[in-house]
């Protein structure tokens, strides 16, 4: 007998919205408060992991860059950062001109009165996490470039640098056994909380519109980036976009940026993209460049701070994206890693409370991001080989200058 059929995730979340919005709707106050509860204690858990996670991935992904030294590596890693930090400028450019259209002032005013009418837990538990996010971020830093530099000259670091991979796959393992799995609880929750105090259907009202926009930014970054990889590598854009196509449909269909490696490596090398760049830039972008993903939680947060008339400019945006281009180094490696690295983050766009880790907004942005994410995921493998077309056409003109240097000069 054939394997049974897993239910994906993202059919198992949006089931997790319907019951939500049904007991919220239908059930007495007590049975909707027992799920806000349950929920609760699961956001109380992912405080405490969210900072481990950080620290493990950002590390990771910051120490691994000694595998491929060099000029070549320095470039791939400064287009990857600038890719992922235009993609979230072009994208809060875009929500802020577009989705005010999407919010009439009746769903507005209607949602303010409502912010108040949230469910009380019956219970909680108070657990400290072992470092807040800052702090994750500062060590996984200094542990990253420390690791990074001492095995970069063969000085010691492998037994520590080993240390921590084992640590990265306790988190990868934590995320994919228990948060993953109960993260439709969690949204469950949030949604039973929302449609108790009336604001579920006027804010699925907005979201689906922002959902579509987003989707089709994913598809205008990619003509740019692929335009400019084009012009710098010489080649045909629309010859790059079309052989692009294996890479970005298994992306869509696994969700992943790690699953999607192989193909996208057969696509780089439709791409005449030289064996020796596209065998490290490929699996380094995979972990380093976020374009898809930064326009999508750029997007949503946009969206979520003018349903709440939450202020809201460039100089709240651009902090905001420049610390998250970096906290999500390697997130993408796990299902969901990167909304839930910039879980903690968010408050730089919501402020202090609606910023909360365990609050609904939260909640919301990552259902929101999940039921897209193979479309960000998308975006960002195919986007990795436009950086390698470019990252190649730069490493043949050193070649071609070392080659000219090389060579006797002509009188």
């Amino acid at each position: 007998m054939g394997e049974k059929k897993k239910l994906g995730l993202v059919p198992k979340l949006l089931i997790a919205i319907v019951i939500g919005i049904l007991i919220g709707e239908f059930l007495p106050e007590i049975i909707c408060r027992i799920v806000v509860t349950l929920s609760g204690l699961f956001s109380t858990f992912l405080s405490f992991v969210i900072p481990l996670m950080i620290l493990a991935y950002v590390t990771m992904g910051i120490a691994g860059l000694s595998s491929s030294a060099g000029i070549l590596l320095l470039v791939t890693v400064v287009l990857s950062y600038a890719s992922t930090l235009l993609a979230g400028t072009f994208s809060f450019t875009v929500a802020r001109t577009l989705f005010p259209s999407f919010m009439s002032q009746e769903a507005l005013d209607q949602i303010a009165a409502t912010a108040g009418n949230s469910l009380e837990r019956l219970f909680s538990i108070p657990v400290i996490p072992l470092l807040d996010t800052l702090s994750a971020v500062v060590f996984a830093f200094i542990l990253g470039l420390c690791l990074s530099t001492m095995r970069a000259k063969h000085e010691l670091g492998d037994t520590l640098y080993n240390a921590v991979d084992d640590f990265s796959k306790i988190i990868d393992k934590v995320l994919n056994k228990v948060i993953i799995p109960l993260l439709p609880l969690y949204i469950c929750g949030t949604f039973v909380g929302m449609t108790y105090s009336g604001q579920t259907f006027v804010i699925l009202g907005i979201l689906w519109k922002v959902f579509l926009v987003v989707i089709l930014m994913h598809l205008i970054y990619l003509l740019f980036i692929f335009v400019v990889a084009g012009i710098v590598g010489k080649q045909s854009p629309f010859t790059l976009m079309k052989n692009q196509l294996p890479g970005y449909a298994t992306a869509i269909g696994t969700q992943s940026s790690a699953a999607t490696i192989p193909v996208n490596l057969k696509c780089a090398e439709a791409d005449g993209i030289s064996e020796e760049i596209r065998d490290f830039v490929v699996p380094l972008c995979a972990n380093i460049h976020m374009a898809g993903s930064m326009i999508t939680i750029t997007a949503c947060s946009t969206a979520v701070c003018l349903m709440y008339d939450i202020p809201i400019g460039l100089g709240t945006v651009i902090p905001f994206i420049c610390t998250l281009g970096i906290a999500m180094v390697a997130s993408p490696g796990a299902p969901g890693g990167s909304i839930m690295t910039a879980l903690p983050f968010l408050w730089m766009m919501f402020g202090r409370d609606l910023g909360d880790v365990n609050g609904p907004l939260c909640a919301v942005m990552v259902a929101l991001y999940i039921t897209q994410d193979s479309f960000g995921t998308a975006c960002n493998v195919s986007g990795d080989n436009a950086i390698g077309v470019m990252v190649d056409a730069v490493a043949k003109r050193l070649r071609a200058k070392k080659t000219q240097a090389a060579s006797p000069a002509e009188n």
